[in-house]
């Protein structure tokens, strides 16, 4: 059975509990930084041939984080929309430096 979150603030902490190794977490924000990069060459050259490397980069290195790294299931399986607002937030705290201990 699914655990149930009523808020993204709820869900936070234990999509962090899921990504507790600093391999995963380090996959997954290069990860997104393929997302990203795939986003901005799509704009910039105009041209939809990038976008497939969004969830192929995005996904894939999350996903080698959780089997093989952290030896979980990604979050994604059961709260597809908290994982991903997760993983840009992750991404972000990462970024600034206030990525909870």
């Amino acid at each position: 059975m699914s655990r149930q979150f009523r808020n993204f603030r709820e869900f936070y902490p234990y999509y962090l509990s899921e990504h507790s190794k600093p391999g995963t977490r380090a996959l997954h924000f290069i990860g997104t930084l393929v997302v990203f990069f795939a986003i901005a060459m799509a704009i910039l050259e105009r041209h939809a041939r990038w976008l497939w490397l969004a969830p192929v980069g995005g996904y894939g290195l999350a996903w080698i984080g959780h089997f093989i790294v952290e030896k979980n299931r990604p979050a994604t399986f059961k709260h597809p929309l908290y994982s991903l607002a997760g993983d840009f937030r992750m991404f972000f705290d990462i970024l600034t430096g206030r990525l909870p201990r």
